[in-house]
């Protein structure tokens, strides 16, 4: 498990903390997998975990993607962890930075992730920072909308089995631009 940097408490119990680390390392009940549509874990985090995984990881995608087509932003795909210590791999697809309506397309992939996870009757869920790496989401405007899309979630549904959202950060740039609006925002209080 990676390094606990900070961590809020909702009043609903539930918590959200921000780690410095590796997510194929995990020890939670879900990883989310930032991908593409067509599952294809080539380079990024999609890459690191299914290197890391196994090989069973591509196979399921692949039959996932044979039998519903291609995944869409709010209805992410599901394998199993292969080889990781997580249990399940949900694979969330992020847009692409130019191809329109971004904001609302990360938003849904994030809420998408967790209702999956909450389907799956999960309790703990690591999130790497979807879309912000070779899908160029500006870092500051996607660490906003991801801490939001959380947020939300655990003010909507304060009776989910979640109980605990992990934001995997690997990169220094990324870990500090999370942090700087984490320590923006008023809930931290």
């Amino acid at each position: 498990m990676g390094s606990l940097l900070v961590e809020h408490t909702f009043l609903s119990s539930q918590k959200i903390q921000i780690v410095k680390g590796d997510i194929t390392i995990e020890s939670v009940d879900a990883i989310v997998n930032a991908a593409n549509s067509h599952l294809q874990h080539g380079g990024g985090v999609a890459g690191a975990i299914s290197r890391r995984g196994g090989p069973l990881i591509q196979q399921e995608s692949d039959a996932w993607v044979r039998e519903h087509g291609s995944v869409s932003h709010s209805e992410p795909a599901v394998t199993s962890g292969g080889e990781l210590p997580c249990r399940y791999v949900i694979h969330a697809v992020g847009p692409v930075w130019g191809e329109g309506d971004e904001d609302a397309k990360l938003t849904s992939a994030v809420i998408g992730s967790l209702l999956t996870a909450e389907r799956l009757s999960l309790t703990s869920i690591a999130l790497p920072a979807i879309s912000t790496g070779i899908f160029r989401f500006p870092v500051e405007r996607a660490a906003n909308l991801i801490l939001d899309a959380i947020e939300g979630y655990f003010n909507e549904y304060p009776s989910s089995a979640i109980n605990l959202v992990r934001l995997i950060l690997y990169d220094q740039h990324t870990l500090d631009t999370f942090l700087k609006v984490w320590n923006e925002r008023s809930w931290i209080l």
